[in-house]
């Protein structure tokens, strides 16, 4: 069974498995922008399309 194709996620994806001692692993994952600031780039690059 190849358990990759399940479709669970994976909170770590592409994070260096190593690091130095005390540091955070999850650093790339945090800082992600909130729906209402994606909801907004999108409505401003719909009307910079449209004219």
């Amino acid at each position: 069974m190849d358990y990759s194709k399940m479709g669970a996620a994976r909170p770590h994806k592409g994070v260096p498995r190593h690091t130095e001692k005390g540091q955070d692993r999850a650093v790339g994952q945090k800082g992600r922008p909130s729906k209402a600031d994606l909801l907004a780039r999108m409505k401003k690059a719909a009307a910079r399309k449209e004219g």
